[in-house]
């Protein structure tokens, strides 16, 4: 049987089983994985040269016959294999260090091309492990895939070497597989994008870099079109759905605008408005799919309370998830002092509260349940449920976040979905991976919060940091926050040098004496994480010292400093979000970075951490830096995970969502053609099920 692009790449010839397992660990399942397994760089061997001709330092590519092949052994046993070609103009040896085996390869009287710099060795000039490749025949030397030309270099696995994936790669395209263009001739002319076939043939072997170039657009569309192809299809499917319920809002403004006035602060003009969009949606008879969008600390919680009172009001019940057992007793804490007032019972379910308990909690005993993932299986299928509420979206995978909607599938329709997250979505990823969800954004925050001055603190004056942040909690009676990379210290050489949470909570327990210092990290019991954060809420402990598990969910307004360790080893995005742990109250704050690394480069980037305090610019320089499935985690996200599409792009991203725009405005044939049926299929099981 012909080979097909869905077929298991051990089916290609000599891959086998064995090294099937070995491309599992580079994400290659099937041929198609293969096929698109892109190159990061390319070696440039296009400087043809006679032996004659070549000069010291310049990186050639040389054909000739070999003419001598041999082993030298030297005293401490190391081997060199050197090999003499020859082309007519001259000769020049090529020498390769303990690789014995090459000399049964090299063998006299073969022709090959060689390619890599010239050097000097033993007073001569060579090349000195050059890339080698055997040549058949003379009219074959224009046909090379490791030689004389652009040649890709991939990333690799133990096991699996650019130079083998090039040989597995150059058989698919040279007739191994026929490769089918989904979209028609006309289409591509009109869009200025070449072929399938021939994007694949120049990106992995390229004539010149200006058609790898004409390579990556048409790849990069093709990404960019199935991610927000997704996006519309999503966003028709749920307008054919229907809500559970929708608010009157006429009937019901006028106890929402009391519950407002009755708050301890006025809400900010953002925060008003992200109301009314949301309760504009809940009034609809198709079902909201917003997501709110806010910095550390803009009040986002306040708002998710009023669409929960909303629904509270229509007579069904709210669902609220948090990514860790720390924020959902942090939500739930907040909503009991907001909502209980005004007679809506709250209740909490995670792994732990679960465990404890008798009988599991059913969501009919309470208003509202507040929970982690727990909430997915430990709650019966209601017809009740009008409101999901998703906080830190980015945090949840896709099952899992549809899998909340399925709950309520009994009735037939689907409840209010609003998700939030307090980590910036630059524009383009906005675009791009969240085109079927509404948006709010609360950009403003509340008048009270003074912004949090951060500093990047050199080596040398790290002691001294110590000493002065001693100094502010003994004279203001504040509390700190120290974060580090790791629990346990590292084994990993690179590592050794990142602190690690428990052996710094012994450091500082001297270095802040008498002040009190207490340890908190995720292999930790709920129950002593509990009796940890209640002590630090309570002002019993001055220096909490954590991993990144405080990232999201402490809501201390008395704490107004963190340290963050291993500073060099977060993201921007991340780094923002720990510093909003802090700041919360009427203090002026503080966030130190501390780091060994002493690079220009990640001096350059920590800094940009003193310059700015909006979350959106410093994740778009993140983005730009670190590629969204870097700042986002695209394993647990359910975030695109793109090969070549840049998605700082946002000219080429509106572009292509135009295309796609037009393509459902006018009904395309292109949307019913078998390929698309195919991909609309994969794309609903990704993104729908």
């Amino acid at each position: 049987m012909p080979l097909d692009l869905t077929d298991k790449v051990e089916r290609v010839p000599l891959v086998g089983p064995l090294k099937a397992r070995l491309l599992s660990n580079l994400e290659i399942f099937t041929i198609y994985d293969l096929l698109h397994h892109y190159p990061f760089r390319y070696d440039d061997f296009t400087n043809t040269k006679k032996i004659a001709h070549v000069v010291f330092g310049e990186t050639v590519t040389i054909n000739g016959s070999i003419i001598k092949s041999e082993n030298i052994y030297t005293k401490n046993h190391k081997s060199i294999t050197k090999v003499t070609i020859g082309d007519g103009t001259g000769q020049m040896d090529a020498i390769w260090f303990n690789q014995p085996y090459l000399s049964k390869t090299l063998r006299p009287g073969l022709l090959t091309n060689l390619s890599g710099k010239i050097d000097w060795f033993t007073k001569h000039l060579v090349l000195i492990s050059p890339e080698y490749e055997l040549i058949a025949n003379r009219q074959e030397v224009t046909n090379t895939i490791h030689t004389g030309r652009l040649v890709p270099i991939y990333s690799e696995t133990a096991g699996i070497s650019s130079k083998w994936i090039r040989n597995r790669i150059s058989f698919l395209l040279r007739g191994g597989i026929i490769i089918k263009d989904h979209f028609s001739p006309a289409f591509l002319s009109s869009h200025k994008l070449i072929s399938l076939t021939e994007a694949l043939n120049q990106t992995h072997f390229p004539q010149s870099p200006a058609r790898a170039k004409e390579a990556k657009t048409r790849l990069a569309f093709d990404e960019l079109f199935f991610v927000l192809l997704a996006s519309h299809l999503n966003r028709n499917k749920l307008k054919k759905q229907k809500s559970n319920f929708t608010f009157n809002t006429t009937k019901y403004r006028s106890q929402l605008n009391k519950f407002i006035q009755t708050l301890p602060f006025k809400l900010t003009d953002d925060q008003t408005k992200a109301i009314t969009e949301i309760t504009n949606d809940m009034s609809q008879i198709k079902p909201m799919n917003r997501l709110l969008q806010g910095d550390v600390g803009s009040g986002k919680t306040v708002v998710a309370a009023v669409a929960t009172l909303a629904t509270h009001l229509s007579g069904l019940r709210t669902l609220y998830m948090a990514p860790t057992e720390i924020l959902a007793n942090q939500h739930y804490l907040t909503l009991k002092s907001l909502l209980e007032p005004a007679g809506v019972k709250i209740g909490l379910l995670t792994s732990s509260t679960n465990k404890r308990a008798i009988n599991k909690p059913r969501i009919s005993n309470y208003h509202v349940v507040v929970g982690t993932h727990a909430l997915l299986f430990n709650l019966e299928e209601t017809k009740e449920i009008g409101l999901v509420i998703i906080d830190e979206q980015h945090k949840f995978g896709v099952e899992q976040r549809t899998g909340l909607l399925k709950i309520s599938k009994g009735s037939g329709n689907l409840p209010h979905l609003l998700t939030m997250t307090a980590t910036p979505i630059p524009r383009t990823l906005a675009l791009t991976l969240l085109g079927d969800l509404d948006i709010t954004f609360i950009r403003r925050m509340p008048k009270d919060r003074i912004p949090v001055k951060t500093w990047l603190v050199p080596r040398e004056k790290r002691d001294a940091a110590y000493i002065w942040i001693k100094g502010q909690l003994s004279t203001n009676r504040s509390q700190a926050y120290i974060v580090c990379p790791f629990i346990e210290e590292s084994e990993v050489e690179t590592l050794k040098s990142v602190r690690a949470a428990k052996k710094e909570a012994d450091n500082l327990i001297k270095v802040f004496s008498p002040l009190k210092v207490e340890l908190l990290h995720g292999k930790m019991k709920p129950n002593q994480k509990e009796q940890v954060m209640e002590t630090f809420r309570l002002n019993n402990v001055s220096v909490l010292v954590s991993t990144p598990i405080v990232e999201v969910g402490l809501d201390n307004p008395n704490a107004s400093i963190i340290l963050i360790e291993g500073a060099e080893r977060f993201g921007l995005a991340s780094l923002h979000q720990l510093r909003g742990r802090v700041g919360r109250g009427t203090k002026q704050s503080y966030c130190f970075l501390f780091t060994d690394n002493e690079s220009p480069e990640v001096n350059t980037r920590l800094k940009l951490l003193e310059k700015y305090n909006s979350g959106l610019i410093l994740s778009e320089m993140d983005l730009r830096n670190r590629g969204g499935g870097e700042i986002y985690g695209r394993h647990q996200s359910g975030f695109t995970k793109t090969r070549v599409a840049d998605l700082t792009d946002l000219d080429q991203i509106t572009k292509v969502n135009l295309i796609v725009k037009g393509l459902f405005k006018r009904n395309d044939p292109i949307l019913r053609s078998n390929w698309l049926c195919g991909q609309i299929k994969q794309l609903d099981n990704v993104h729908m099920d």
